[in-house]
């Protein structure tokens, strides 16, 4: 019988990797973690969100040959933060850490966070990339500089004295998991941060320096819209328990779909446009503009792909906010002419209500869970 079949002790660390398209790293991957984690008591939980290149395949496979290795697939949802949730909770160990299946963090680092957490030293282990010994490889100026603006921002929701609270490579106890993990955002990609901000208690932290790597295979999953994540999973913590921040992302792309519907209105009345006919365009136009928009920043982990989806989607929607309109209007007509309200009062009542209706019936009519 192999090593590898032989009967194990229950995992003391789970290893949680998040994975999309990365089937030319996770075997990689997989001989790096079995090279560092040594004689230690492990599992390595990959969790994917189906992707289309031949990871699961890949990660089935080694799963096959190994038992410590499994698969965690996931359909119809989306987000490095929510698939990290989803691979803690689905196990056991007294120790999870987290690591990205790109190669770029230095999984030597493993058995000295581990270590760290079972002597009581600290609540969480953190690979940090700022401290001394630490650093960023061959990022650009740009990132550098975004980097430290994210690092800054971060002190508005959490008082945690850490130089890197954006590293996605870090350790926790289950007690300090289990303490925070009801009240995580699930926003965006840096969980770390999420963990940190929704504990109830101060959590102890221990930096680990390390060197970033470059990535070998596989393409990067940052781009431009995961700075909307990020800025949402500060609203969400910041006032989250106020008011929700996919209401807010909803009501900001509603603002701007304004300037949108005004601009097409003032353009079209420029061209001696009927106005009843340059109203319904701009109505058109800002509703089409909102839906697009909405569907790749509010409900990313939910967008709506393909031709027919897309279609059917954008028809619901604006069938909702038709409903939206004529419940802005009414509410505002009634509390204008029968409670006597002010029309800047009822006006905005309107608004609001409508707002409310649309984002709510949106939720569930165009974005459904799925």
């Amino acid at each position: 019988m192999s090593d590898a079949a032989t009967p194990r002790a229950p995992a003391e660390v789970a290893i949680v990797v998040p994975t999309f398209n990365e089937v030319g790293n996770v075997a990689r991957l997989a001989d790096a973690l079995r090279s560092a984690l040594g004689e230690l008591a492990y599992e390595v939980v990959f969790v994917d969100d189906d992707s289309t290149d031949g990871t699961r395949d890949a990660v089935a496979a080694i799963a096959r040959a190994d038992p410590r290795f499994r698969l965690l697939h996931r359909i119809g949802r989306r987000g490095l933060s929510t698939a990290v949730i989803e691979g803690m909770l689905s196990t056991t160990a007294p120790i999870v850490a987290v690591i990205d299946a790109d190669l770029q963090h230095d999984e030597r680092l493993l058995p000295d966070m581990v270590a760290l957490l079972r002597a009581g030293e600290a609540d969480v282990a953190v690979g940090s990339r700022y401290m001394a010994g630490g650093g960023v490889g061959t990022w650009d100026a740009r990132r550098q500089r975004v980097s430290g603006l994210a690092t800054r921002l971060a002190r508005l929701i959490t008082a945690a004295d850490l130089s890197d609270p954006m590293s996605g490579f870090f350790a926790i106890t289950r007690p300090a998991l289990d303490g925070a993990v009801r009240d995580l955002s699930g926003q965006g990609y840096k969980i770390l941060l999420d963990l940190l901000a929704s504990s109830p208690t101060r959590l102890r932290i221990r930096e680990l320096p390390y060197s970033f790597r470059n990535r070998e295979a596989g393409e990067s999953k940052l781009d431009t819209l995961i700075v909307w994540e990020y800025l949402l999973l500060l609203i969400d913590k910041l006032i989250g328990h106020i008011v929700p921040a996919r209401f807010v992302s909803f009501m900001f792309i509603g603002g701007v779909g304004v300037f949108v519907h005004m601009g097409v209105l003032a353009s079209l009345n420029a061209l001696g446009t009927r106005f009843l006919v340059a109203q319904s365009v701009a109505t058109g136009v800002a509703m089409v503009f909102n839906f697009f928009v909405n569907n790749q920043l509010t409900y990313r982990d939910r967008r709506l792909r393909g031709t027919w989806p897309v279609l059917r989607g954008l028809v619901t929607f604006m069938l909702v906010c038709a409903f939206g309109a004529v419940a802005n209007v009414g509410i505002a007509e009634y509390l204008f002419a029968d409670y006597a309200y002010g029309w800047f009062s009822a006006g905005l009542a309107g608004i609001l209500v409508g707002a409310v209706w649309n984002y709510a019936a949106s939720s569930v009519f165009t974005w459904r869970s799925r």
